[in-house]
């Protein structure tokens, strides 16, 4: 069953200061079927946060259309839950409180809107955390907290702009198995924002890979490998070969557009690996 249809989209900034504008990309076209996880992947620079927030309604196309279902997207909407890169707890408000405020905006009793919170709480593995503040907890919690609260709205889509850029690896593999746990527990359809390779290849189903300003899809690549999957695995490996092959070519002609004459490509091609964000510093 199709879930999310992005049909000709494209995004265009205008300066009307300086009379001058830019496309990031053009012309996505991307059919997602229900209770499917698809990652975004490309440089930084090629819009895939900006495709996200298209899909959340937190922006509109400057032209094209984004259907949820038979519905076109025109705001934000109680079907689409988000999860950013920062976690933004509010500080004043303990774990449950955090996870129980959008409930309570929704008239849900107090009782019920706990209940509910308790249980994507005790999902998210932090049920003996209900009472703490945010201060008192490490990076990785905060996003479980943060990845509840969106979870408890029982939004049909779950939409996650880069969730572990910010963390460590350590963090951000106990991370990768807490969302594959979750996502195969609830069966809701993910779409991934992410710089990093492996990490895709890790919890996909699919990956859109998205090229350079004005970008689009340069291609999408299957991911049809049994889960739990082993990085260590020949194909895997393989995997992460042909898309890094590709990925590395567009973040050269990114590195090249930002530094001119002092780009090296030489000393460059030094600096990637599958297991990297690639372009996260560009």
């Amino acid at each position: 069953m199709t879930h999310v249809v992005i049909k000709d989209v494209e995004k265009t900034f205008y300066n009307k200061v300086e009379k001058t504008s830019f496309t990031v990309f053009n012309n996505i076209n991307l059919t997602i079927k229900k209770g499917e996880f698809v990652s975004l992947l490309g440089p930084s620079g090629c819009g895939k946060s900006t495709l996200l927030n298209i899909v959340a309604g937190l922006d509109k196309a400057s032209n094209g259309v984004v259907k949820i279902g038979t519905k076109e997207v025109s705001g934000p909407g109680s079907d689409r839950g988000v999860v950013f890169q920062e976690a933004a707890l509010m500080p004043w408000l303990t774990v449950l409180e955090n996870v129980t405020f959008g409930l309570k905006k929704q008239k849900i009793s107090k009782e019920a809107a706990e209940k509910k919170a308790l249980e994507y709480l005790k999902l998210v593995h932090l049920s003996k955390f209900v009472g703490s503040y945010p201060h008192e907890l490490s990076g990785g919690m905060k996003q479980r907290v943060s990845i509840a609260r969106a979870l408890a709205m029982d939004p049909e889509i779950l939409l996650m702009d880069e969730p572990f850029g910010a963390l460590d690896e350590q963090t951000r593999s106990m991370l990768h198995k807490e969302v594959q746990f979750i996502w195969e527990q609830t069966g809701k359809t993910i779409i991934f924002v992410t710089h990093n390779i492996r990490e895709s290849v890790l919890l996909s189903d699919r990956i859109v890979l998205m090229g350079t300003r004005p970008g689009g899809i340069i291609q999408e690549f299957p991911v049809n490998l049994p889960r739990p999957r082993k990085p260590s695995s020949p194909e895997f490996i393989k995997l992460e070969e042909d898309i890094m092959s590709l990925l590395a070519g567009e973040i050269e002609k990114v590195m090249k557009e930002e530094m001119g004459d002092d780009y090296n490509t030489k000393k460059a091609s030094l600096l990637y690996s599958s297991n990297r964000n690639m372009g996260e510093h560009i």
